[in-house]
């Protein structure tokens, strides 16, 4: 992405996500996916790189549905601190839990290259890669719930 490209982004989430709790779980998600996909790059064996990029495949429409959740929710209850606002306290840990299953799920990801570059147990490691993918969703919807019942 250009500086430009970068500083226009830039504006246009201060605008949508502002610069709160909401604008920093979206980025947090980001992060996340960033660092998956960083990953990929270093798997050597062909098979553990296939399956782990079809994951990143499912991975990746995620963060707009997380965008989606943080936009609606700055434009419900606008966040510019790290203050959570109370009524959306449900959501903003759905998100949370979001973040962390995706950053676990970039360390398992990890795991599972290391694995297989050494002793050939790649399709254990990536089973658990899966699993936690799984749970990333799981995470998005469950925020998604809270903001559609709050």
């Amino acid at each position: 992405m250009g500086f430009f490209t970068a500083a226009r982004q830039g504006r246009k989430d201060d605008a949508e996500l502002g610069t709160g709790v909401w604008r920093r779980a979206h980025d947090r998600f980001r992060r996340g996916l960033d660092r998956y996909h960083q990953i990929l790059e270093g798997v050597a064996d062909d098979d553990v790189y296939n399956q782990l990029a079809r994951l990143a495949n499912d991975l990746g429409p995620l963060l707009e549905r997380v965008r989606v959740v943080c936009v609606t929710a700055q434009a419900s209850s606008p966040s510019e601190g790290l203050d959570i606002p109370g009524a959306l306290t449900p959501v903003h840990r759905a998100l949370s839990r979001a973040g962390n299953a995706l950053a676990t799920t970039a360390e398992a990801a990890a795991m599972a290259r290391l694995d297989g570059e050494r002793w050939g147990l790649a399709s254990a490691g990536v089973e658990n890669v899966r699993r936690r993918a799984e749970l990333v969703e799981e995470d998005i919807a469950d925020a998604e719930r809270q903001l559609a019942s709050s």
